[in-house]
């Protein structure tokens, strides 16, 4: 590696470029504990456009792979390191260029944080929807590589809904400007849409765009205590049969609610099973009727509790709880985080086929989810150590997957493919899909070096 190092150190200046193996080994891997990675040949603290455009163009002569990371939150293995690779950080990119009230637009280096964009335009009375649960940390970069949904996706979108344009180093080191600022514009293909969720496949973002909307209303709050899991989402079937669009609709099992009470002591599972919280951000009436008929559905879906929260404090302990569910899990041992989604009908049966699928394995699955948009988040918990356990952890992870694709569902809602769910991915599409998913790859990326093996590598 020493000409391609010294290549390096021609396009990048050297206080960029780290090859300390104990400083990279903190940026080796994302949150995802089970997903393999590799030892990088170095790792480059890139700081400007010409920085990427440099590690692109020298990799590309080489043939040394390019692993894009912004924060590492990531639960896919998606930002995990390959052997011989340069990882490529991008958190020192994290200016906020510009926020245009006017346009309700603003523009962001990769490496600013999600709350720190919607402060910054709170400011501004205006707001960036996307919030993932990961928000306080997460990067705009990185919720633009996994198309991040949040809590409030099931109203107002995910990612790609708000991504107007980006800048991008592609190809052999070539700088593109894709998308527009416009609220229309249609002219060629929609490149811009395809780097958003491709994972660092296609190319380095290194500019992003984004969409903004005016300060919606305060929200009001629903709670419903139910005794099981398919309760519960009997009632988010309900909810979506009425014709509601909450701005939030969340579940949160007893595993959960104790892990939560056991780290910071809220009280909550005293009182339920498991939690659906709701809300809606209508105003006047029409949000008093709304929250109203969400009591009610609620109540007729077999809660055995349910009301609208008054307390401003407690409706928002209840939503930092849903936060908080999985590092409080992740105190217990391992966890293998599923990300499936189904049609929200189905959530009832998906919610029942994971418990069976908990009981026949053996194992002890715990479950959040985004469940107004059938997004749900099954984590397999596993004692440290126990080989035993991890077998019957990855096997429950298979059939979780199975059955929401047998539902007609999807593998990832939002987390991304990453390594996790490389297998899931070659059971849902059609062969010929996935050939026209590595057509693209090769048109975008000749030289193979963005982030080989992720997403459409061959799965395990």
């Amino acid at each position: 590696m020493g000409a391609f190092l010294d290549s390096l150190r021609d396009r990048v200046p050297s206080d960029r470029i780290v090859t300390d193996p104990d400083v990279i080994a903190a940026y080796a891997h994302d949150q995802a504990q089970w997903a393999p990675h590799g030892s990088p040949a170095a790792l480059v603290r890139a700081g400007s456009v010409k920085d990427v455009q440099g590690v692109v163009a020298v990799c590309a002569e080489h043939g040394v792979p390019i692993v894009p990371r912004r924060a590492g939150t990531g639960l896919s293995g998606g930002a995990n390191a390959l052997d011989g690779c340069v990882l490529l950080s991008l958190e020192a990119m994290d200016a906020i260029v510009e926020i245009d009230p006017a346009e309700r637009l603003a523009v962001v280096q990769p490496g600013v944080v999600n709350d720190a964009l919607r402060l910054a335009c709170a400011e501004h009375g205006l707001w960036y929807p996307p919030d993932p649960a990961s928000a306080p940390w997460s990067t705009i970069g990185g919720n633009v590589a996994t198309n991040a949904g949040g809590l409030c996706c099931v109203k107002y979108g995910v990612t790609r809904d708000y991504v107007l344009a980006v800048e991008a180093v592609v190809g052999r080191g070539e700088v593109v400007r894709l998308g527009r600022r416009t609220a229309k514009g249609v002219t060629g293909y929609d490149l811009c849409g395809l780097l958003v969720g491709s994972e660092g496949t296609l190319g380095v973002i290194t500019e992003i765009t984004v969409r903004l909307r005016g300060a919606r209303p305060p929200e009001r709050t629903i709670v419903g205590y139910f005794d099981d899991l398919r309760s519960a989402g009997e009632a988010v079937a309900a909810v979506t049969a009425a014709g509601i669009v909450p701005s939030a609709l969340e579940l949160i099992d007893r595993h959960c609610l104790r892990a939560v009470d056991a780290w910071r002591n809220m009280g909550l599972s005293a009182d339920a099973d498991v939690l659906l919280l709701g809300r809606t951000d209508l105003p006047g009436e029409a949000g008093e009727a709304e929250a109203d008929a969400m009591v009610r559905l609620f109540a007729e879906s077999g809660a055995t509790w349910s009301a609208r929260s008054e307390d401003e404090a407690e409706a928002e302990a209840l939503f930092a709880a849903r936060r908080l569910a999985y590092p409080a899990l992740e105190r217990l041992g391992p966890v293998l985080t599923e990300d499936v989604c189904v049609p929200r009908g189905l959530v009832p049966e998906m919610l029942s086929r994971i418990e069976a699928t908990a009981a026949e394995c053996g194992t002890h699955i715990a479950n959040i989810a985004h469940a107004g948009d059938g997004n749900l988040h099954p984590l397999i918990i596993t004692p440290a150590g126990d080989d035993a356990a991890r077998e019957r952890a990855q096997k429950a992870f298979d059939r979780i997957v199975a059955d929401a694709i047998a539902l007609g569902g999807t593998v990832t809602g939002e987390h991304g493919v990453g390594l996790l769910k490389r297998r899931g991915l070659h059971d849902e599409l059609d062969p010929a899909v996935i050939d026209l998913h590595h057509a693209v790859k090769a048109a975008l990326d000749p030289a193979g070096i963005f982030n080989p093996g992720k997403i459409f590598g061959t799965p395990d």
